[in-house]
């Protein structure tokens, strides 16, 4: 801990953008309002290629309401970037910070983030420059060290919950099997969330697969079949990161031709490939003609009004949170999120050093995977608070009457 010293703040978002990302940039501008030590507040366009090309905001110079507008509008208020700085970027984006007197650096974003403010802090205390470096977490993979939850995933989570509600529904009306492909590589809290919307036993998704578990197509295929017989259709939740026991995405294996991107990855955002490729799959070894996918893609991260209360709470809150900290005197750090209770819900807010959420990610823990086809009780008691109350759908009885 030490004084804080008046000078110039920036703020930047970073990573794909989210529902509720600007609930967290607004929460710390207005916050930063209520302290004279924050003599101005900048905010990057494109985050740390924003720094890298000074190209610098006056927040200050927003409308009140416009600013509470921009916290209900999806997607990243001051536009986003994908970009893994190197020590030498960091080194000047200090020196641009120095150049404006730039003394508190906010960063929204996931692990990279937090791993970019820490090094710039570093710089900044091998210049003996008094700095304050915090990052604002979000991402809606869910998957950061040290919170019990990120900021962005319950509004995601909430559209998958209502997405395949919606797709239950249709599927319920015209039988077949249906598919939907939800973002996730490396964890499956996302693909999860598609549970949370069911409320009979025979409502959709009946079957879940999460990238923490092996996915084998013979397997699939039976696991397939027998939903099918029991109920006469299914309904199927499968996150893009599904891999074979080696670890390869299972669409490497099933497919030789596919899309890779710059980094030669293969692609599995913004493709239906994994949907189609499934589909297939079935068609060609099971006896059912009906077959449908969906690649639910960008839709998860900003669908305008499908917004969990609680993330945009809890999003602002943590804008703010990162504020009172470095004004406080704290040079570094990172907001977590720890629940208190779970019935009634309740939550408290924490700062963490930078290094605990640097570079590393989280899979979901293993008490929230039923067998390698679903999620367990746990994970739905974890997740509810976070999507909200859902919209409650009704169903006929449908009594007979006696055949003439």
């Amino acid at each position: 801990m030490g004084s804080a010293y008046s000078g110039a703040a920036v703020i930047g978002q970073s990573g794909g953008p989210t529902n509720v990302i600007n609930q967290s940039l607004i929460g710390a501008l207005l916050e930063a309002s209520k302290y004279s030590v924050i003599t101005d507040f900048y905010g990057a366009l494109n985050g740390v290629v924003g720094i890298l090309k000074e190209n610098l905001v006056n927040l200050r110079a927003e409308n009140l309401d416009n600013l509470e507008l921009i916290t209900r509008t999806p997607s990243s208020a001051l536009r986003s970037v994908r970009k893994k700085v190197t020590k030498d970027e960091c080194k000047v984006i200090f020196e641009n910070f120095r150049k404006h007197g730039v003394r508190y650096f906010f960063y929204i974003g996931g692990n990279d983030s937090a791993e970019t403010a820490h090094i710039i802090n570093e710089f900044a205390k091998d210049a003996q420059y008094e700095f304050h470096a915090f990052h604002i977490p979000k991402t809606i993979d869910n998957d950061l060290r040290e919170t019990d939850h990120c900021p962005g995933y319950g509004s995601a989570a909430r559209f998958v919950a209502m997405a395949f509600m919606g797709a239950n529904l249709d599927n319920l009306s015209l039988p077949g099997v249906y598919i939907g492909v939800v973002m996730g590589r490396h964890a499956g809290f996302l693909t999860a969330a598609s549970i949370l919307g069911k409320t009979r036993k025979d409502d959709g998704p009946h079957l879940i697969y999460v990238p923490e578990t092996v996915f084998e197509p013979e397997k699939f295929l039976a696991d397939v079949e027998q939903a099918y017989k029991k109920y006469g259709r299914c309904v199927i939740a499968v996150s893009e990161g599904v891999h074979d026991k080696a670890g390869n995405p299972i669409l490497l294996t099933l497919k030789k031709d596919v899309e890779k991107d710059d980094h030669g990855n293969i692609q599995l955002s913004g493709t239906g490939a994994l949907g189609d490729t499934l589909s297939q799959l079935i068609r060609d070894n099971l006896k059912i003609s009906r077959v449908r996918s969906d690649t639910f893609g960008y839709l998860q991260r900003c669908f305008p009004t499908i917004v969990s209360e609680t993330d945009a709470i809890e999003a602002r809150r943590v804008g703010e949170e990162a504020v009172r900290a470095a004004v406080g005197g704290r040079y570094e750090g990172s907001v977590a999120i720890r629940r208190v209770s779970n019935d009634p819900y309740r939550v408290i807010y924490e700062v963490v050093d930078l290094k605990k959420v640097a570079k590393h990610t989280i899979a979901m823990p293993k008490e929230f995977i039923e067998g390698n086809n679903y999620v367990s009780d746990r994970f739905i008691q974890y997740a509810k608070p976070l999507a909200g109350v859902l919209p409650q759908m009704g169903r006929l009885q449908n009594v007979s009457i006696t055949k003439m």
